[in-house]
Formats: C-alpha cells, structure tokens, sequence
C-alpha cells in the first residue's frame, strides 16, 4: 500500500478562518515534491486543550507505518503536555511527522539515506525532549502564579477568598466589632460569640484596623 501524505490545522473557535493552515500546508507539499491530496487534510475548529476532536481522531485512526503528517505550526497541534504523548505514538507507529515553523524536521522528507533517516530519528527524539521541557516548565510557571497570587492574598487579608467563602463579610464583622472597640465585650467573648478561629479573628481584626486607618 502506497504511503500517503497527511495534513492537519485547527484553529481554536468557529470564527477563526482554518485557510491559511490549509495554504501553507499545500505550498509545504509542494516545495518538497509531496503528493497531498485535498481529502488527506483535516482540520479541526476546537481548543487544543485536549486531543480529544472529531476529524484528527479520525486521521489518526487512518495513518500507517510510513505516512508522513505536516502540520503548519507547533501549537497548532495541542498543548506541550499531550504534543509529547502524540509525538510518540507518531514515532511508535511509524509516521513521520513535519512542523513547517520548524525546519530542522524536515530534513529526512525526500531521502532514502540511511544516515540522514537516523538523523531524523535523532531530531524527533529531541523534539520530544523539547515539548516534555516544555510542558514540565508551563506546569512550573503555573505553580509559581498560583504561589504569588495566594502570597498576595494573604498579603491583602484577603486569603478566605482563595478556594473558599469567607465566614462573615468585612462589614459584618466591622460592625459586631464595635462592641470590643466600645468596651461593651472581651475580644475572646466576641471570637466565641462569632464562632471564629483564633488567627481568622485577628486577622480580621487587622483589616477592619486597617480600613479604618
């Protein structure tokens, strides 16, 4: 069976225009001397935030040992973390697979050397390495967002925000407080009245303090 030439785009929402994927996948084909046919391109108008889409499954599910797959961009596959799973699958099955945005993946399309597939084998093995790093230093970057905006919250005395309601609104609280600032309650009385932990009263003490500075 003869090895068949493979293309997929996606653009993230329906009102996104897939042409230019398509286009630059054609004039890819084209310059190096690859049989692509119009039926062999699929596109998908879905986040890449999963693999999980209608016509790229339906492409996987048809490629075999000595296909090729040329694909516009990078991102234009998925996200870092799943690209390195596809990848591999890519690699495990056979299927050679050709980033336009990136050069050095090309470099095996029209040869039958020996040294030069290794070298390809070489650049895809890198490649994967390089979305795993990818992927590893998003997941990193995310949880350090995540740490600073929690330290911020705290900062702000606003940390009960985070992940779970507040016990009582700073108004309410300002206003049963009073009754401390007037001498009329004990500050273990009101903690106990208001059914708060000791270090969520204080610190709301320290907003209403600071709010009224």
């Amino acid at each position: 069976m003869e090895n068949r030439i493979y293309g997929y785009t996606r653009v993230s929402s329906k009102g996104q225009n897939l042409d230019r994927g398509i286009e630059t996948i054609k004039s890819f084909c084209k310059e190096h001397g690859l049989d692509i046919k119009d039926r062999d391109i699929f596109t998908d108008k879905q986040t890449g935030k999963n693999f999980n889409r209608e016509q790229y499954i339906t492409m996987k599910n048809s490629m075999r040992s000595g296909d090729v797959l040329v694909i516009p961009e990078y991102d234009r596959l998925g996200r870092a973390n799943e690209t390195v799973d596809e990848l591999r699958f890519f690699k495990k099955i056979g299927v050679s697979v050709y980033f336009v945005d990136i050069p050095t993946t090309y470099i095996a399309v029209q040869s039958d050397d020996e040294f030069t597939k290794r070298i390809y084998d070489f650049i895809n093995d890198t490649l994967i390495s390089v979305f795993q790093l990818l992927a590893t230093t998003e997941l990193e970057r995310k949880k350090k967002r995540q740490m600073e905006g929690i330290a911020a919250k705290k900062k702000r005395g606003e940390w009960e925000d985070y992940g779970r309601p507040r016990r009582m609104s700073k108004e309410d609280f300002a206003e049963r407080y009073k009754a401390v600032e007037d001498g009329e309650k004990k500050t273990t009385e009101l903690m106990r009245e208001l059914g708060l932990p000791q270090e969520t009263y204080y610190r709301y003490v320290r907003e209403y303090k600071t709010r009224k500075s």
